[in-house]
């Protein structure tokens, strides 16, 4: 799919049941499966509801943007967050049958360009489950590092879904933003 073919815009109000419905697909249950981001023999359960991508989409510290594919409609999202001194990069998710046809580097740009022109941060972070390690691996390809630096995965919160193991934690990967501002 080339970047010509997709449209990149700031989510709105009524895009969030699209969003959050596209998120429970990469990531949750059977169909998420079909692509290779999928968490489901990590986590069970919602990944976020239609509530929590509302309150994002219109929080005033972030932005969620969507690809909307002029022939396949809302093909992938992602959230951008001020966290001074650093944008958060998260919520990202690319439809299964679409994931490995470039979507999700040309999102990931976008996140990053969008993030450099709204705040005055030098870098972005994001937090993937340490046992993400394929993921992992593609955001080093893409510039990221991993930090060091780990996080605990939120047991007993089922905004974050239903673990179906006792080992999660977040590793924290950054990318300078240099050149993006």
């Amino acid at each position: 799919m080339s970047p010509a073919e997709v449209a990149v815009r700031t989510a709105v109000s009524s895009d969030a049941a699209a969003v959050a419905a596209l998120v429970q697909r990469a990531y949750r249950g059977d169909a998420s499966r079909v692509g290779w981001t999928t968490e489901a023999d990590l986590l069970d359960g919602r990944r976020i509801d239609v509530e929590g991508v509302a309150g994002k989409i219109g929080s005033a510290t972030g932005e969620v943007l969507v690809a909307v594919h002029a022939d396949s409609g809302l093909v992938a999202c992602c959230e951008i967050e001020s966290r001074p001194p650093v944008a958060y990069f998260g919520m990202f998710a690319v439809e299964p049958a679409l994931q490995g046809a470039g979507l999700g580097r040309i999102m990931l740009e976008a996140a990053e360009q969008r993030a450099g022109e709204l705040w005055a941060v030098t870098s972005i972070e994001m937090t993937v489950i340490a046992q993400r390690t394929e993921l992992i691996d593609w955001y080093v390809r893409r510039g990221y590092a991993i930090t060091g630096e780990t996080r605990p995965f939120p047991y007993g919160d089922e905004a974050f879904g239903l673990p179906r193991r006792d080992d999660l934690v977040f590793v924290v990967l950054a990318k300078s933003l240099a050149g993006h501002c």
